[in-house]
């Protein structure tokens, strides 16, 4: 325990208060910052005849999306298909809410590949697992893409100046949302000379108008020959 400023910091384990108030102000927070007020619990749960639990999924819905925390299967009932059947229970359950996509981390020693076969895509990865594992971040969307969504990678060539083509990076990609696009997944190589970016718009003339964003060609004017170099692919699922 120590002191500083007329104030106590001390470090524990559990603290039960302290989690519940953290939480009712990150909510608050959240909430006053993007206007969505709609954050809930999502649970499913699997019971036998005797009420012993058999399987369960708990995660979460707000603004829009939904996450998955937890899915367990007791391990005599693993190959009854209980775990597809608590994602697409969930995933209905979300569907109803609004949700428009749903997320889920799983390390590699637990279940990556029943979330693939499940539609889901991977997004990333977290090295550093004991045991030389990693944690796998998973996304999916929830509603079909309308006949008009566009889907881009491109890949992006920094060679010329990577230090000054990745913070041009950092600054166009910011301008997506004015222009109905998202960035899905942004990739780098080693040596950081290369990125690869997934991005999605909701129309083609989304991308048009981000292509000749003002701000986007000033940007891209100040550096010159500098400037990174783009080749641009649609794509779709398969």
């Amino acid at each position: 325990m120590t002191e500083h400023e007329g104030a106590t910091l001390h470090v524990g384990g559990a603290d039960a208060e302290l989690a519940a108030r953290i939480d009712r102000e990150l909510t608050a927070f959240n909430n006053a910052a993007t206007g969505a007020t709609d954050e809930a619990d999502l649970t499913v749960r699997v019971a036998d005849p005797d009420g012993e639990l058999v399987a369960g999924l708990t995660g979460w819905t707000w603004g829009g999306r939904a996450g998955i925390n937890t899915v367990w299967v007791r391990a005599d009932r693993r190959r009854d298909g209980w775990g597809g059947r608590l994602l697409r229970a969930a995933e209905e359950e979300a569907r109803r809410r609004g949700c428009t996509e749903i997320s889920v981390a799983s390390f590699s020693f637990q279940a990556p590949g029943f979330y693939r076969r499940h539609g889901y895509t991977d997004t990333g990865i977290r090295d550093g697992i004991p045991g030389g594992h990693v944690d796998h971040q998973f996304w999916k969307p929830l509603v079909d893409d309308p006949a008009g969504v566009l889907r881009v990678v491109a890949l992006v060539d920094l060679s010329a100046d990577p230090d000054a083509g990745r913070e041009y990076e950092d600054a166009v990609l910011a301008l997506l949302t004015r222009h109905g696009g998202r960035l899905e997944r942004r990739l780098r190589t080693g040596d950081g000379t290369t990125e690869v970016h997934v991005i999605r718009f909701a129309a083609r003339a989304g991308y048009d108008a981000f292509l000749v964003d003002p701000e986007r060609v000033a940007l891209r004017a100040a550096l010159g020959d500098a400037a990174p170099t783009t080749q641009v692919l649609d794509v779709h699922d398969v």
